[in-house]
């Protein structure tokens, strides 16, 4: 190996890092988890600090026997958590995550009361749960002693950034989904942040995802053993950073992960928004645009059915069982921590419905699949309703790796779904960023031409489909009638 790209996936459960040759093969991977606490129902928070010690000592590990190869580090990351510091630099708080649904009341005021058209021609988007700005109004409400003592507010992964450079940084991808942030001209909302009471100072510079930010300070090189001449990378939040690692950069892409939450990621050279605002729209790490629906809970959905509830982990056993696909006459809603996209509704909560005496063990498996294949769909459907055309996908994430949920969704979008050689998502796209800035690849698109290989394609079969198309219709109806009870809840 004559050069080393670093890419960081900072993930919700673990930060997964690898080591990247010039040809982009995958040197070396590593894993490490740190915890996640739910202090509250719906609330789900972590310690940044957990998030650079794991990330230095997986860099330690990573980059053994390789340290003078390693020439550049970039990451994908959780988006939309909020990190606050205070003027000494130090956590105010624990990190409030993407999947924490405490903020309803600042969205019903951001959506309702400033309005969904003032959001949405400000930033291309709505007030979801999730995202940044509806957290920075819930600390101001509820944490005014914290609010106060804000000097600079940041992304989970921009923070790691921070702490390995120096650099108060973040990228166009990431900030998209703050709602603080003009997505189409790429700057900072100065409208958005005085209605958030957000002063301008707190926020960080922005730079392409491909685009140096600086170097690694000097006290964390000589932790880790590396050069004060590595460069760091802006990097992306970890959609935008795993359609890049699944090549998914030309006008009309698409890419569906399969990872704790689930997404559907259409890659565009225009600037466009969903007239709904149901899919978002962001800025791309290629230095585009892309449209994304995302719901909250995908893969996660499999390890709280199999882990939490049966206590298996035999996946691959518990699936052989499922035989017949299409004539399921259980259904599963996705919700189990609320629900992003198309509904925005962090009361939805997920739900069994059809069972009878004869459901088995492997009907409710199968329906969690397909739950999530169907909640998939109906950002799918929204983007075809807006003209879209997408006859293939790229997958990845956890889920991705099953055969079985692959054939699935297939049949339940009714499209091909291609396959990649590496299943590293956001950690490939990341070290792909690092390789770009570091001047190794002339552009994303270059990186993604001489990297990204397509090994497999699952075809939809045409009697399946159209089983599948009739479940759907009955998927559909489920919310809906549901949605007035979950309040009550």
């Amino acid at each position: 190996m004559e050069a080393g790209f670093v890419g960081i996936d900072l993930g919700t459960s673990s930060v997964k890092l690898i080591l990247m040759d010039e040809n982009g093969h995958i040197v070396r991977t590593v894993s490490k988890e740190y915890p996640i606490s739910f202090p509250k129902p719906g609330w789900s928070e972590q310690n940044p600090e957990d998030w650079f010690a794991q990330s230095v000592a997986g860099l330690k590990e990573l980059t053994a026997g390789n340290e003078d190869k390693v020439k550049g580090i970039s990451f994908g990351g959780q988006m939309h958590g909020l990190v606050c510091l205070d003027a000494q630099d130090n956590v105010i708080r624990p990190a409030i995550l993407w999947n924490d649904g405490r903020t309803m009341k600042e969205c019903e005021y951001l959506n309702g009361t400033i309005g969904r058209d003032v959001l949405s021609a400000e930033t291309g988007n709505i007030a979801f749960a999730g995202f940044t700005a509806p957290k920075v109004l819930w600390m101001k409400e509820n944490e005014p002693e914290n609010f106060a003592k804000i000097a600079k507010i940041m992304l989970p992964k921009d923070y790691l950034a921070y702490r390995l450079s120096g650099v108060h940084a973040t990228d166009v991808s990431d900030a998209s989904g703050m709602l603080l942030f003009d997505v189409q001209n790429r700057k900072w909302s100065e409208k958005m942040c005085e209605i958030c009471s957000v002063k301008p100072e707190w926020l960080a510079k922005i730079f392409e995802s491909y685009e140096v930010i600086g170097t690694l300070r000097a006290d964390v090189a000589s932790q880790l053993g590396l050069s004060t001449d590595v460069k760091v990378i802006a990097g992306a939040g970890d959609n935008a950073a795993a359609a890049i690692g699944t090549g998914t950069v030309g006008d009309g892409d698409c890419n569906i992960s399969l990872g704790t939450s689930g997404t559907i990621f259409i890659s565009s050279n225009k600037y466009s928004v969903d007239p709904q605002n149901a899919l978002h729209s962001f800025a791309h790490a290629n230095g585009r645009y892309h449209l994304m629906g995302c719901m909250l809970s995908a893969a996660s959905c499999n390890q709280w059915w199999m882990g939490d509830i049966q206590r298996d982990k035999d996946f691959a056993a518990a699936q052989a069982e499922i035989k017949e696909l299409g004539n399921n006459h259980v259904y599963f809603l996705p919700y189990l921590m609320g629900e992003r996209s198309p509904h925005n509704d962090p009361q939805a909560r997920g739900a069994f419905v059809g069972m009878s005496m004869d459901t088995s063990r492997a009907d409710m498996l199968q329906a969690v699949y397909e739950g999530v294949a169907f909640g998939l769909r109906d950002s799918f459907e929204v983007a075809k309703a807006s003209g879209i055309v997408i006859p293939r996908t790229k997958i990845c994430g956890g889920g991705a790796k099953s055969p079985l949920w692959r054939k699935i969704m297939a049949n339940v979008f009714n499209i091909s779904v291609d396959s990649i050689e590496s299943e590293e998502g956001p950690a490939l796209g990341g070290a792909m960023l690092a390789a770009v800035g570091c001047g190794h690849f002339a552009s994303v698109e270059d990186a993604a031409a001489k990297i990204v290989k397509v090994i497999g394609t699952v075809e939809p079969e045409k009697e399946l489909a159209e089983r599948y198309e009739e479940r759907y219709q009955s998927f559909k109806k489920i919310y809906p009638a549901l949605k007035p009870i979950y309040p009550q809840l």
